[in-house]
């Protein structure tokens, strides 16, 4: 199939083209570390602050633990200040980052409430200053994750591009829907076709890449040169896998088995007990174990219960029963 399988970040070239984006609260380091191995060429944490205050919480210690993940890390950061922005960019790299991503991507009413995200978006000098401010920082390669624009009347993403690429942003990623569609309507991927053509960096396709054909049409429609998996990628690790197996083949692998999806679900609990910590990680798998097991039958009353369990144990114990149950009792694959 016509496409380039090799991305080029700076000097870091990817082993495909299909990349996790960074979502807040998801993107762990567990998580991060299943999709690499389930086959995404890369993937980006989720934000850290550029708030200095914050850098010390445990949170932001845990978001800023890369140990034993593969090349190249990418760390996406967010503010309004392009001080404060080129301090956090430095502390990230010092810390093991080798991308820095700006997010201006995300709609989430806590992050805009601040200007920041896509809120930016809005106002492109400010814009500037903060890619430059960051680019000048570190020597590493400058991401930059944005929107179509900030509402459908002011889609200004191939200004932002440009913008970018002269501040020395090497990859833009776009998620094709305006800041006010939130994660609602449909994606203009016409917007991330003009993005292409108007920039010489790499620019990568983001905004309901749900399958294998979704992703090859993406790249067919707007010339990109990767694919931004982000919501699809929730409890389906496996898609990363089969994107990039359909674009280098032309075939689509069959789905997991129901064995195989158990024993990937009990690996990803038993990493995010050893990251978290007991009581935090069962809190934190329970959203996780939803998004495993939302298409199987007896679902719902399976997740009510589910977010009822405290321990380790027990949670294992229950994820095992539903999977027994839901293949009448065997689990050979």
């Amino acid at each position: 199939m016509d496409h380039n399988p090799h991305m080029k970040i700076g000097p870091y070239h990817l082993s495909n083209q299909v990349i996790l984006a960074p979502m807040a609260g998801v993107t762990d380091r567990p998580f991060r570390t299943l999709c690499l191995r389930m086959g995404a060429g890369m993937a980006v944490s989720e934000m850290v602050t550029s708030n200095k205050q914050l850098w010390h919480t445990r949170k932001t210690r845990l978001r800023l633990d890369h140990s034993g993940e593969q090349i190249p890390r990418s760390v996406q950061i967010a503010g309004t200040d392009p001080v404060q922005m080129a301090e956090a960019a430095k502390y990230n790299v010092d810390h093991g980052a080798q991308i820095i991503d700006i997010n201006m991507g995300c709609p989430a009413k806590k992050v805009c409430n601040v200007m920041a995200g896509s809120a930016l978006m809005k106002n492109e000098a400010l814009v500037g200053k903060i890619l430059t401010a960051v680019v000048n920082a570190v020597d590493v390669p400058v991401t930059l994750k944005t929107r179509t624009g900030w509402d459908t009347e002011n889609k200004n993403a191939v200004t932002i591009a440009q913008i970018a690429e002269s501040s020395g942003i090497q990859a833009i990623a776009v998620h094709g829907r305006t800041r006010s569609c939130t994660y609602l309507g449909d994606v203009d991927y016409e917007t991330i076709k003009a993005v292409k053509s108007a920039v010489t960096i790499p620019v990568i396709a983001n905004g309901d890449i749900v399958s294998a054909i979704k992703a090859a049409e993406v790249l067919r429609s707007t010339g990109a040169d990767g694919i931004m998996v982000g919501r699809a990628a929730q409890g389906n690790p496996w898609i990363f896998k089969e994107i990039a197996h359909y674009l280098q083949y032309g075939e689509q692998l069959l789905p997991p088995t129901m064995a195989e999806i158990q024993n990937v679900l009990i690996n990803h609990l038993e990493n995010l007990y050893d990251f978290y910590g007991d009581y935090m990680g069962v809190r934190i798998a329970r959203k996780h174990i939803g998004w495993y097991c939302r298409h199987r039958p007896n679902t719902d009353s399976f997740r009510k219960q589910i977010v009822q369990v405290e321990s380790m144990t027990e949670q294992l114990d229950r994820v095992t029963e539903f999977f027994r149950d839901s293949t009448g009792g065997s689990l050979a694959a």
